[in-house]
């Protein structure tokens, strides 16, 4: 699940998710980062700028879940993600829209790691400090707890809650980064070499 439904506001009038590092918007970097390694259903919950996001996606292989109560915060973007998904996946990862330079080694090690333990564990990236980071993988018996997320809520209350339950990652601390503010993004260009 893509979150792509804020509007942005610490990053000033732009949709930062449509900014570009090295050609491609954020947006298209996260989607070719998933494709690369392997995760083949990508949904992608809009709400602020619907059109425009919805736009610099079309023929990537992604579909689209409305959020029409974007604006009442996350917990209401990832309640309606979750909603979308088919009833056959064991897993999901929550995916914010801003983490541009999300490497596809990164997935692919978040997803081994979940598969190692059946899938019945929540895998996140960690950074050498012991930092959680995003995306954050969820198996599917959290499910009915992310569906019943406070709408103003992220996840990160709920994964306190369970931390026997999660399965840090080692990562490099630039891959995980969230491109806040027009300075973030100057940032990840440069480590992007655009």
């Amino acid at each position: 699940m893509l979150l792509a439904a804020g509007a942005s506001r610490r990053f000033g009038e732009d949709n930062k998710l449509l900014a570009h590092i090295d050609g491609r918007t954020l947006l298209e970097r996260i989607v070719n980062a998933l494709t690369i390694a392997g995760i083949s259903d990508i949904v992608v919950v809009t709400g602020h700028d619907r059109a425009a996001v919805e736009a610099a996606l079309r023929g990537r292989p992604v579909r689209f879940v409305h959020n029409a109560s974007w604006e009442s915060g996350m917990g209401s973007s990832i309640a309606a993600g979750v909603a979308g998904l088919d009833a056959d996946v064991v897993g999901c990862f929550i995916v914010p829209g801003d983490v541009g330079l999300l490497p596809p080694r990164l997935v692919s090690d978040l997803v081994t790691a979940f598969g190692q333990r059946k899938h019945d564990c929540i895998v996140y990236p960690t950074t050498a400090t012991g930092e959680q980071r995003n995306p954050v993988l969820w198996p599917r018996r959290h499910f009915g707890a992310l569906l019943a997320l406070p709408p103003d809520k992220g996840a990160k209350a709920l994964l306190q809650l369970v931390t026997s339950e999660c399965v840090p990652v080692l990562a490099e601390d630039a891959a995980m980064s969230d491109i806040d503010t027009p300075a973030d993004l100057e940032a990840a260009r440069k480590l992007a070499g655009d």
